[in-house]
């Protein structure tokens, strides 16, 4: 089977003025990009993105400034994603007061939820613990809309009230879970 090669497209207005500007756009991308790997690639893609034009780059009255114009979008771009990727550091710790108290309070919730009534446990299994939206919730137990959210917001103050009775949960002044009782389930 033979196999078919795309002839280049050669645009002359975009050849000219990419001749004109690479040099420059090389050194503002690399000002812009680090590592210097990433700045060549970044104008790598701006090269492809003038050629996506085709014919319409010939109708710009400013190459260098349309050239620039989508340099600087492609150098925010980086940054958005760089910004998006960067990891945290590995010393960077959750304030022991704040999250380990809340945490670890986990381990009374599969207690406290075998001491709801079933229509609460349920509520709570599929809505909260599994994702389920409360308008998928209304359909399977066919009920309305508006009952649905009722009944899933009652299993949730249900459930506020066994965790504070049966793991003695206890707020700060901020009304942050501070401390409790553990609870394990029975074994």
């Amino acid at each position: 089977m033979k196999q078919e090669v795309c002839p280049i497209v050669t645009i002359p207005c975009l050849l000219d003025a990419w001749s004109a500007h690479e040099a420059e756009l090389r050194r503002y991308l690399r000002h812009h990009i680090l590592p210097p790997a990433d700045a060549e690639d970044a104008l790598h893609d701006l090269f492809v993105k003038a050629l996506r034009q085709g014919d319409r780059f010939c109708e710009v009255r400013n190459p260098r400034a349309w050239l620039f114009e989508v340099a600087r979008n492609v150098v925010v771009d980086h940054a958005r994603q760089a910004r998006r990727s960067e990891p945290l550091p590995d010393d960077l710790a959750a304030p022991e007061s704040e999250l380990a108290a809340v945490d670890k309070l986990a381990t009374c919730l599969p207690r406290v939820l075998t001491e709801l009534g079933d229509e609460d446990r349920e509520a709570i299994e599929l809505c909260d613990i599994g994702g389920m939206t409360q308008s998928r919730f209304a359909e399977l137990k066919g009920l309305s809309l508006p009952g649905a959210k009722s009944r899933v917001q009652r299993a949730r103050r249900r459930l506020r009230e066994q965790l504070f009775r049966s793991c003695q949960v206890q707020l700060d002044e901020t009304g942050t879970v501070c401390c409790f009782v553990p609870r394990p389930p029975p074994g």
